[in-house]
């Protein structure tokens, strides 16, 4: 078999995987470009800052992060704190990755939520390559951001409607991740700990600063809690409703 038609079996076995995604994507995508055009950014910057971060709800926040006075240690400290589950993915890929040559680097750089869980769960069709696989699933994945996030800056900036509240769906997509992160716990030990520390956090530093020492604390409070909260886990599947 040549390796093109290793590599449109692959995309064939795929695609089919993605479909979900797709759906999902395509309308948060679309939201995302939305969103950064009512806060008076070009259709450019949704498209260039999918294709080169590709960082689902960091994407969201940095609108902030960028629209504010430039901080670069508050920037790294907020993006190390959203996306630092990804060290742990990239961990439990340590293995699968091991031989897919030059798809390796973007494998790394594409590893989301919803291509971690397709990738380590699938079960890979007999005489498909399992790097073409896994290169067409985060491929796809992050296909479908890419375009939905340059739909939704276009039409934000071309098609006039009202976006008032529009900016509320970054409280309603993590409300939706609350809810299916309380579906996989027998007793919400981690809903707890982040409403907590949340709340302290926000009397003792304010709204403006209490992100990143809620996070801290959060972290810990989950590190030192681990062999309670586990327990509590649901771990039929892998990973429930969270956006990249």
């Amino acid at each position: 078999m040549s390796k093109r038609q290793a590599s449109l079996r692959a995309l064939r076995a795929a695609f089919p995987h993605t479909i979900p995604i797709l759906t999902g994507f395509g309308f948060l995508g679309i939201t995302y470009g939305i969103f950064m055009s009512a806060q008076g950014f070009s259709a450019l910057y949704p498209f260039l800052i999918s294709l080169t971060v590709f960082g689902g709800s960091l994407q969201f926040i940095a609108v902030n992060l960028l629209l504010d006075a430039f901080n670069p240690i508050q920037a790294f400290a907020v993006s190390l704190m959203i996306q630092a589950r990804h060290l742990f993915y990239g961990i439990a890929m340590l293995d699968r990755y091991k031989n897919t040559g030059w798809k390796k680097p973007y494998l790394i750089f594409g590893l989301c939520d919803e291509s971690f869980s397709i990738n380590y769960t699938a079960k890979i069709p007999e005489g498909v390559d399992r790097g073409w696989f896994m290169f067409w699933v985060t491929l796809l994945n992050q296909t479908y951001w890419v375009i939905g996030s340059a739909v939704g800056g276009i039409a934000g900036n071309f098609i006039p409607f009202n976006t008032e509240g529009i900016d509320f769906v970054m409280t309603a997509m993590f409300v939706v991740i609350l809810i299916e992160q309380l579906k996989k716990e027998k007793r919400p030990y981690t809903a707890l700990i982040g409403l907590v520390a949340s709340l302290i956090c926000l009397v003792a530093f304010g709204a403006d600063s209490f992100l990143i020492p809620a996070m801290l604390i959060i972290i810990l409070a989950l590190t030192a809690g681990r062999r309670f909260i586990e327990p509590s886990l649901d771990m039929g599947e892998p990973f429930g409703g969270e956006s990249l």
